[in-house]
């Protein structure tokens, strides 16, 4: 019967107003010529229905996060051709942007089966602007201020004169390490863009360009002499030169794709070194699952736009991405969400299996790409909060006599590792051993945000813990936590990088940490005159999951305010800040949040071309900076998905 039957959803957001109170409201139609009874309605989406909600219509029967079930009244039939609507009037959050409805819906039926349904984008009443996906890409004008396209822009440019763009760079070198660098960005261009041909030997048109590594040069820097039959590119590492060939194969493809804008110079010099130590990006892969081949190219957009680290943030709450031998569990259980699965689908998952984890083997291969980008991969397994996948696969880790709840500000029950426990230690330091061998990062990013004020309170052993560290807070567990992680990570050489919450308590320390100031830089610069390595990436700014305008039409979330690209290009992340302060900013990275990405064309949104522009600020001086011109090339720079 049921691969009759056919259903569509419809939702509507209606803000709260004088005479009313807020309403999300969930249309369901019945397409087939059947009529349906006993069923549930099952949604999900970064929308999360308040359990306290009133509910007209139907009944809230289920609730996780952002996963809920409706049923309707008792004894409701919904007839062919006829629609049932259910109103929830209160959510965790107003609803603020197209992508933030129900993204996923499907129906459980009488006998227990399950009937996926399309979702509908969900439309605020009153607003019928076009809905927006894919990134903007900014034509390129016919007149630019520079006569060459470089993202992010140098440090030093001084060129004179105009060749015909050559077909290709032709690069050479008589150092292995140079070589290594020539392969590297070979492989790179071939991955960007396969057709163009950008390597290519004399003999197909290659201009040679002659690569040579110096030791009194920086690490990252390089120069790049143009002559008249050839390049001379002169760098102090691998790195170094293969950001002089990115360079080099930026003004190639502007010359070649807009010859009436941008030149190839006939003489001159271009001198270049990063203004930050630290370039770079987070991608959270537990909420949505990223693929080995769209890391793969992500990384490769992140190597051409010059940065040099990846926060790879690998669990959280909704799901367990990374192979642990001894934790077979952690991915059988966790990395999957599905109707009666222990994680049920949540941020637009179905009701079939969804998720997905990366095998030891696969890791390998990414950080050996990542390497030989000058990219520094740097794992995130998220503790002691936000462990409700982890949980859900090893309930044993729970303390066994622990009574009542607690809920984190996502809305899931009971989230976090109990640091009263030794189970838990021994838990941590064997998935951080497994950790260690996969990734050679000096850095191990633990977490350590966003756990609840009451966390552990109907655990025994835990007010035993706190008693006997004389506290009486939450904050003091977790920082008790954080001592014995820290401690283990140093004593294998390596510095524990946290979210800035790790700092409540003093728990961990200073001389080997680095904190990611995420709420606001004037918190960052008060944990910087305290004396920690700060990142900063507020979210206001530096969230790409937050929208690039209030617009209803645009995607993203909103919680944290909105950032357009402008916006985010002209954000001072040390503004005010003192020179003692700037002793210990590290640099900047921008933060993606997978919540609102089930829709890859919401990703290409959100993120391009707000990571170039981050990645501008990050290598270039300020006073260097221009937003005219960044515009007039970000147009230039490869995205990952490219849909519409």
């Amino acid at each position: 019967m049921t691969s009759r039957m056919q259903f569509r959803l419809e939702t509507h957001w209606q803000p709260a107003t004088g005479n009313e109170p807020l309403s999300y409201s969930l249309k369901l139609t019945n397409l087939s010529s059947e009529p349906i009874t006993g069923f549930r309605l099952c949604v999900s989406g970064p929308a999360r229905i308040d359990p306290a909600a009133t509910v007209e219509g139907g009944i809230l029967v289920e609730r996780l996060s952002n996963h809920s079930e409706f049923a309707p009244l008792d004894n409701f039939t919904l007839e062919p051709n006829a629609s049932w609507t259910v109103k929830a009037r209160g959510l965790s959050y107003p609803l603020r942007h197209w992508s933030d409805g129900a993204n996923s819906a499907y129906l459980l039926l009488e006998d227990g089966s399950t009937l996926p349904i399309p979702a509908l984008p969900t439309r605020a009443i009153g607003d019928n602007a076009t809905l927006k996906r894919g990134a903007e890409i900014y034509p390129v004008p016919e007149n630019v201020d520079v006569p060459v396209a470089i993202i992010p822009w140098p440090q030093s440019v001084e060129i004179s004169g105009n060749r015909p763009a050559p077909l290709g760079l032709a690069p050479v070198a008589k150092d292995a390490v140079a070589d290594k660098a020539i392969a590297a960005f070979d492989a790179l261009t071939k991955a960007l863009f396969p057709v163009e041909g950008i390597v290519r030997g004399v003999s197909e048109g290659g201009l040679p360009v002659n690569i040579t590594l110096q030791k009194d040069v920086g690490a990252e820097a390089y120069t790049i002499e143009f002559q008249q039959n050839s390049i001379a590119l002169t760098a102090g590492s691998k790195t170094g030169a293969l950001y002089g060939l990115i360079t080099l194969g930026q003004i190639l493809r502007g010359a070649r794709l807009y010859p009436d804008t941008f030149n190839f110079p006939l003489s001159g010099k271009i001198e270049d070194a990063p203004a930050m130590l630290w370039r770079g990006t987070h991608l959270d892969v537990a909420r949505q699952f990223y693929s080995s081949a769209e890391i793969t190219q992500f990384l490769n957009i992140l190597a051409w736009n010059k940065l040099n680290r990846f926060h790879w943030h690998l669990s959280d709450d909704e799901a367990w991405r990374v192979e642990i031998d001894a934790y077979p569990e952690l991915i059988s259980v966790g990395a999957w969400r599905g109707h009666g699965l222990p994680i049920p689908p949540l941020l637009g998952s179905g009701p079939h299996a969804t998720g997905g984890y990366y095998t030891k083997s696969a890791i390998r291969e990414i950080v050996a790409l990542a390497n030989d980008l000058g990219i520094d991969v740097v794992p995130e397994i998220d503790m002691p909060g936000h462990c409700y996948s982890v949980l859900q696969a090893l309930p044993w880790l729970r303390d066994p006599q622990e009574t009542g709840e607690y809920f984190s500000i996502q809305g899931f029950p009971n989230n976090c590792l109990n640091p009263a426990r030794e189970e838990t230690y021994h838990f941590v330091e064997t998935v951080l051993t497994e950790l260690l061998e996969l990734f050679p990062s000096r850095t191990i990013h633990v977490g350590a945000d966003e756990v609840p004020t009451d966390a552990w309170s109907g655990s025994p052993q835990a007010k035993q813990r706190l008693a006997e560290l004389g506290g009486d807070t939450a904050a003091v567990l977790q920082a008790d936590f954080l001592r014995r992680a820290q401690a283990f990570l140093i004593a294998h050489g390596r510095i524990t990088g946290a979210w800035e919450e790790a700092a409540h308590g003093g728990g961990i320390e200073k001389s080997n940490c680095y904190l990611d100031g995420w709420h606001t830089v004037e918190i960052s610069a008060k944990l910087a005159a305290e004396g920690y390595d700060i990142v900063v990436c507020p979210g206001p700014v530096y969230y790409l999951d937050m929208a690039n305008s209030p617009d209803w039409s645009e995607p993203g979330a909103g919680w944290a305010g909105w950032s357009e690209p402008e916006k985010l290009y002209e954000f001072d992340p040390v503004k005010g800040w003192s020179q003692d302060q700037k002793k210990h900013f590290l640099g900047i990275q921008t933060c993606i949040w997978s919540e609102p990405m089930t829709d890859r064309g919401v990703f290409d949104r959100l993120v391009f071309p707000r990571i170039s522009a981050m990645a501008e600020t990050a290598w270039t001086k300020a006073e260097a900076k221009s937003w005219t011109r960044f515009k007039a090339m970000a147009g230039l720079m490869p995205v990952l998905y490219g849909v519409g």
